[in-house]
């Protein structure tokens, strides 16, 4: 009795097994063609031939194309949780000029060493890619996962730099932003620098959050002016 019992729970555990490795399956082939191909070019039969599963069992797991897409988000959503550690991490000190460098290494660090590695090459491209895109798909993550991280540094770059207004600070988080998304997919530098330079680089990590701060520093200089209505009047005849 104590042998079958022992049995049973093993073929338990097995299945138990083969369903997390399918379902697992299923979001990394996902993560990888929505990266290379586009959520749009990707069709549900494709994503099932690349995980090696029947084609229902995606559905099964995940309902339909915009929850998978969804659930790669939602299975990442630790990366954004270590950026948001690392900048509560910081002290938000104006008179420091150490300050300002270190939240934007707390920005850019975890999704350039993710980049870099083997298990999340494909979702840093798959943000790279899909989240500058304006889809419904696309802007329901951005809500969902990227807004609040987003607000989070605005925040923290406007104790920073305090002289700085907020609807500034929000321009320079978005130029900040897409510094960073065109380094996490950009090839074109390869073939700029004559070879030299590969995609990617880790190497460069230094010298685009250098690029991101210098820039911060010259942007963010004082609150704009705000024109009254005779101004305003003024240069609009």
């Amino acid at each position: 009795m104590k042998t079958k019992a022992l049995l049973d729970k093993m073929q338990i555990a097995r299945s138990v097994e083969v369903r997390v490795d399918r379902k697992q399956a299923i979001l990394l082939a996902a993560e990888k063609l929505f990266a290379l191909s586009g959520y749009h070019a990707t069709s549900i039969r494709q994503i099932a031939e690349e995980a090696e599963v029947p084609l229902a069992l995606v559905g099964y797991y995940f309902g339909q194309k915009h929850e998978l897409f969804h659930a790669i988000f939602a299975h990442w959503n630790s990366t954004i949780e270590e950026r948001l550690a690392a900048l509560r991490s910081i002290k938000k000190d104006p008179d420091d000029p150490l300050t300002l460098p270190r939240i934007i290494e707390a920005f850019v660090g975890p999704v350039l060493r993710l980049r870099a590695s083997a298990e999340g090459e494909y979702y840093a491209l798959l943000v790279a890619r899909e989240l500058s895109n304006r889809t419904e798909e696309a802007d329901q993550v951005l809500r969902d996962y990227f807004d609040p991280m987003a607000h989070a540094f605005i925040d923290a770059l406007q104790q920073a730099l305090p002289h700085a207004a907020r609807e500034q600070v929000a321009w320079a988080y978005q130029f900040a932003l897409g510094a960073l998304v065109h380094h996490l997919s950009d090839s074109r530098v390869e073939r700029l620098s004559n070879g030299i330079n590969k995609a990617s680089d880790p190497a460069a990590a230094t010298m685009l959050a250098n690029f991101i701060v210098g820039g911060l520093r010259a942007t963010l200089t004082a609150s704009p002016p705000r024109r009254n209505r005779s101004s305003q009047a003024l240069s609009h005849p």
